[in-house]
């Protein structure tokens, strides 16, 4: 990569999902429909991505339902493989996608951050190091020693949000995972989020929750359908979302008035 600065460069990234390789579909029902009617078994979930995120930077994607901002971070984090297009990444990447597919369910919290350790490919010396602080800073008390199996998606979620920022990345990938736990330990997790942008840290954030995107990231991206439709200063692309949202909103409520209105029957003569 030509500028070290960069931490992830992405150029005209794409997803194309067949229809035909699941029986069961999750694809929302509009996109179903506009397939069936093409006669096409595949459609795209994201097309002609291209963005750059830079050390230092807290990017924060945001979108509707089924948008596609989950999947690229699955991109970012190797998870799946793009369709067409490029990614570029600078530096370690710690992400809670990534952590999740390694948790062994049947293993205690403790042994669980050991091979979390070995699936990120950190020393074993160093892990056993580390793995005081990560138990204090999960705060799972008496769980540490339970196995995974047994966790709330909260209690995951702060084992996994731990074991991911002890590690210094230089790139840090997040989905929703604030927005579970309690309200302290949401609290505590921001504050780490911001102490590594100081630390000049690329950190790619999806969530719904816009009032974190306006107070800790400094950039935030707005996907629909798969592509980019703004990108800039949070406040800037927050307010797009919430005006795009609304208007979606309107014509929703509008069309459901119209197609739910029974007809006047005519009078006779």
């Amino acid at each position: 990569m030509a500028d070290e600065l960069v931490a992830i460069e992405a150029e005209n990234l794409g997803i194309r999902y067949s229809l035909r390789l699941t029986r069961k579909n999750t694809v929302k029902t509009s996109v179903v429909q506009r397939v069936r009617r093409s006669g096409d078994t595949s459609f795209w979930a994201l097309r002609n991505v291209s963005f750059a995120v830079r050390h230092g930077e807290s990017l924060g994607i945001i979108g509707p339902n089924g948008a596609g901002k989950s999947t690229l971070l699955q991109v970012l984090a190797g998870i799946l493989t793009p369709s067409e297009g490029d990614v570029a990444l600078n530096g370690h990447i710690s992400s809670l996608l990534t952590l999740g597919v390694g948790f062994d369910e049947d293993l205690t919290g403790t042994d669980n951050i050991r091979l979390a350790g070995a699936f990120m490919g950190i020393d074993h010396k160093v892990v056993e190091e580390k793995l005081p602080g990560i138990v204090n800073y999960a705060d799972l008390g008496e769980f540490i020693d339970a196995p995974i199996k047994t966790y709330s998606s909260g209690m995951r979620a702060r084992l996994g949000f731990s074991i991911a920022t002890s590690v210094e990345p230089d790139i840090l990938l997040l989905d929703e995972v604030l927005s579970t736990g309690d309200a302290a330990f949401r609290e505590k997790s921001k504050q780490r989020v911001g102490e590594l942008v100081q630390e000049a840290k690329a950190i790619v954030l999806v969530t719904h929750d816009m009032n974190w995107v306006l107070e800790y990231c400094n950039r935030a991206m707005l996907i629909e359908k798969g592509h980019i439709v703004a990108e800039g200063s949070p406040a800037d692309v927050v307010r797009e979302h919430q005006e795009r949202s609304a208007e979606r909103r309107a014509a929703a409520q509008a069309a459901g008035v119209f197609s739910t209105a029974k007809p006047v029957p005519a009078k006779r003569g």
